[in-house]
């Protein structure tokens, strides 16, 4: 089995509001992140890869930062194109993946050329939904549950 870490965890606390470092976040499950501002739905938790924005660094800009992404959790050694219906353990949290998140005009804003960038090849990211309460923090390990 292919396991990879969690590298960073970010917090939004309002709808187009900054993105608030964290060490560690409570899952709360058909929730969301606690504090964050996407609660329920199918779009609880955006996850991007860290091997993205190692590329971008070189073919973009070497200013380009995961940040810029607006995502909550970033993990590395784990592929996450077509990925939907697949479940995502990040530490003792399950995430059901839902599908691609599209980027969008913010991170044109955010850099320009940034949209572009990450639109083909699922480089934007997945969203889901949390399936169950848990802790996580950055270094948990990071997993696909085999079907």
């Amino acid at each position: 089995m292919i396991r990879g870490t969690l590298e960073a965890i970010w917090i939004k606390r309002a709808r187009r509001g900054p993105m608030d470092p964290a060490a560690r976040a409570t899952l709360i499950a058909g929730l969301g992140i606690e504090g964050n501002a996407d609660q329920g739905g199918r779009r609880q938790v955006t996850i991007i890869a860290a091997e993205v924005f190692d590329a971008l660094r070189t073919t973009l800009d070497p200013a380009v930062a995961p940040v810029m992404r607006r995502a909550n959790l970033l993990v590395r050694g784990v592929a996450l194109a077509e990925s939907r219906g697949r479940v995502l353990r990040v530490g003792s949290g399950r995430i059901r993946v839902y599908g691609e998140t599209r980027p969008c005009h913010l991170m044109d804003e955010a850099l320009p050329g940034l949209k572009a960038a990450l639109q083909p090849e699922w480089r934007g990211g997945v969203f889901g939904e949390i399936l169950n309460d848990a802790e996580v923090a950055i270094g948990d390990l990071v997993s696909w549950e085999v079907l």
